[in-house]
């Protein structure tokens, strides 16, 4: 979808520097920010993989910073409740968003957005990328993504493919999937994955696109299948599947997680963030629970940040276009 290596490689070794002798220094030339605690605000429910991380990320800026990052959970309505919750609050540096592809999406999805993105909030920094999976039930005849969209022409609409919602990234990408591999697939969205899987397994439903951190025990276990991953690149937790752009060209989507601040935060605020929060994704800690859950780090700064939202935006926007589904008022 994204120049995505040129992201991940880029700025690695600059914030490292920066952590290092220079640290100190580096802080003590910003204000006195932060004086008080900082809402980190999850615009969905705690217990999953963003909050897991949200909450490490938070926990390791609280030591370094010297004031408490409290988590706050918002869900509700694609995270718009919880954006519109930061979009609505002082540009101070004092609440932050946690930003995803769902923002990305909805600035084209979703037409009753009652703001735009891209003005409201100031990229920050990136947190992580997770590729996606397209897995089957075990007992679907097929081993590689090449026989899946063989067996899907041979029986078109009886392949039911579950999803966490409609217009999330799991739902676009087999929309994508359907478009590149000219196949009829009935999407079936769920109120999340968790409900998805289970019915996958069950034989509910024969197939779904997951993130591989909510999907890859369930492979390794034996419990599903999983085809091809749906970056370019293969997943660390799931090094034998291969990515579905070797069969589809041009097939690459992911979900990213990643800071952003009501438009108008002073640049000292965010540079002095980006810095601490690059520095987190160094943490021996926070790497491994990164690592673990099958996702992949993103490095840079706040404008680095601020491009690749841009160009995710960019690219969904062309996804949710050619696959003419629209949330309405």
């Amino acid at each position: 979808m994204i120049s995505k290596r040129a992201f991940l490689c880029s700025a690695a070794g600059a914030a490292a520097a920066l952590f290092g002798a220079r640290a100190m220094p580096a802080f003590a030339e910003v204000s006195n920010y932060p004086a008080r605690p900082v809402r980190w605000i999850v615009p969905y429910a705690a217990g999953g993989a963003t909050d897991v991380l949200s909450r490490m990320v938070c926990q390791n800026l609280t030591e370094k910073l010297g004031q408490p990052f409290v988590v706050e959970n918002k869900p509700g309505a694609g995270s718009t409740i919880g954006t519109q919750a930061v979009i609505n609050s002082p540009a101070d540096g004092y609440t932050l968003l946690l930003t995803s592809t769902a923002n990305a999406i909805n600035a084209s999805f979703d037409r009753t957005l009652p703001f735009d993105f891209a003005k409201s909030i100031a990229p920050v920094a990136g947190l992580a990328r997770i590729p996606l999976v397209l897995v089957v039930n075990n007992d679907l005849p097929v081993k590689t993504v090449a026989e899946f969209i063989a067996y899907a022409k041979a029986n078109p609409g009886k392949i039911s493919v579950g999803s966490s919602g409609i217009g999330t990234s799991l739902h676009l990408s087999g929309e994508l999937f359907k478009s590149l591999a000219g196949v009829n697939l009935v999407h079936v969205p769920y109120r999340g994955s968790a409900p998805g899987l289970t019915d996958l397994m069950s034989g509910q439903i024969q197939a779904m696109f997951d993130n591989v951190t909510s999907s890859f025990e369930l492979v390794n276990a034996g419990k599903i299948r999983a085809l091809g991953v749906t970056m370019r690149e293969r997943s660390a937790v799931l090094p034998d599947v291969p990515p579905i752009g070797e069969t589809l060209a041009g097939y690459d989507t992911s979900s990213f997680y990643g800071v952003g601040a009501p438009h108008g935060t002073p640049p000292d605020v965010i540079d002095r963030l980006n810095l601490a929060i690059n520095a987190a994704l160094d943490d021996v800690v926070i790497k491994q629970r990164i690592a673990e859950l099958g996702a992949i780090p993103l490095h840079g700064d706040a404008a680095q940040f601020g491009a690749m939202m841009r160009a995710e935006t960019e690219s969904w926007r062309k996804i949710v276009e050619a696959s003419q589904v629209h949330k309405e008022g």
